[in-house]
């Protein structure tokens, strides 16, 4: 049976400008092109979910625009429920512009639009489709309110919570950590924490620092580097899948959607933690975001190059 996957989060049409390098202040550029694409974190990862293997439900909302449209004929497409996805009238879908520069590192500015329309009370009206979850799945484009809404339901639900805690808040409140997966990336981790993490020593420090903070188990993910993990007892390294980037931008979210899934699934917190890494790296080495996600057969077909 599939596991249950709920997500709450963002959704937006992503324009992706390819350049040589992503321009410094004051500099301008001239991109190789450009191209529309739908994104936004929580939708990437309700897609990744979904053609991981689960069974995804997702709350969001879109404008009542010509993008909004796009957007939920995107995710229905792609086996999405629609039952949670809102239409907000008068207010634009969200917008990302998505720098990608020829090393496959990037640079995002978010408008949020719609997503900032997305209220506690959406979330409170909706609880069903957390309580009915095996797994929650969070990320922060949207306002805290929803978020911590979302995550108090589950709590009490004894539904397990994933953070992804990006873009991190200049503002971190600590109920952020009290859940059960929190995966911060490098940059996520040392902004969260207030200390650099460079090394995997620095992110096996930055680990149990989370676990301290009161997250359950904690996941640094390293990009190229593979992942260093916390079960609250042990601290592992996750060694990493070897890939040729591309495209950076959604590799968090496919790593997050496929961990959520895999864990949802029963397996261990070592193998979902794996699981997950393919998947990132599936998705590093193509452009996009939702249209970069792998294919459950294409996560398993790489899990087993890694074992061979």
């Amino acid at each position: 049976m599939k596991p249950k996957i709920a997500v709450v989060g963002s959704t937006n049409m992503d324009l992706i400008v390819p350049c040589v390098h992503i321009p410094r202040p004051g500099e301008t550029v001239i991109a190789k092109g450009g191209q529309e694409s739908p994104g936004g974190k929580g939708a990437n990862q309700a897609v990744g979910a979904a053609r991981a293997g689960g069974d995804v439900q997702f709350l969001t909302r879109v404008g009542d625009d010509g993008f909004g449209k796009l957007l939920l004929a995107n995710l229905q497409q792609e086996g999405v429920s629609p039952d949670s996805i809102l239409i907000t009238p008068g207010v634009s879908s969200g917008l990302a512009i998505v720098m990608v520069e020829d090393s496959g590192e990037n640079a995002i500015a978010v408008v949020p639009g719609a997503n900032g329309c997305v209220t506690a009370e959406d979330v409170e009206s909706h609880a069903e489709v957390i309580r009915s979850a095996d797994i929650l799945l969070l990320q922060l484009e949207l306002t805290l309110e929803p978020v911590l809404a979302a995550i108090r339901i589950a709590r009490d639900a004894r539904v397990r919570i994933v953070v992804d805690p990006a873009p991190v808040p200049a503002s971190f409140p600590e109920e952020l950590l009290q859940v059960d997966v929190v995966c911060p990336n490098q940059g996520e981790a040392s902004a969260i924490l207030g200390a650099e993490v460079r090394t995997i020593q620095d992110a096996r420090q930055a680990a149990w620092q989370l676990v301290r903070r009161g997250a359950k188990q904690a996941i640094i993910t390293l990009g190229a580097d593979g992942a260093v993990i916390c079960d609250g007892n042990n601290v592992d390294f996750i060694a990493p899948f070897e890939v040729q980037a591309i495209d950076t931008t959604a590799a968090g979210d496919a790593f997050a959607a496929a961990f959520a899934v895999s864990w949802g699934e029963g397996k261990s917190f070592q193998e979902a933690t794996r699981f997950g890494c393919a998947a990132g790296a599936l998705a590093a080495s193509r452009s996009g975001a939702q249209n970069a996600m792998p294919t459950r057969a294409e996560i398993d077909a790489r899990l087993l190059e890694f074992v061979s």
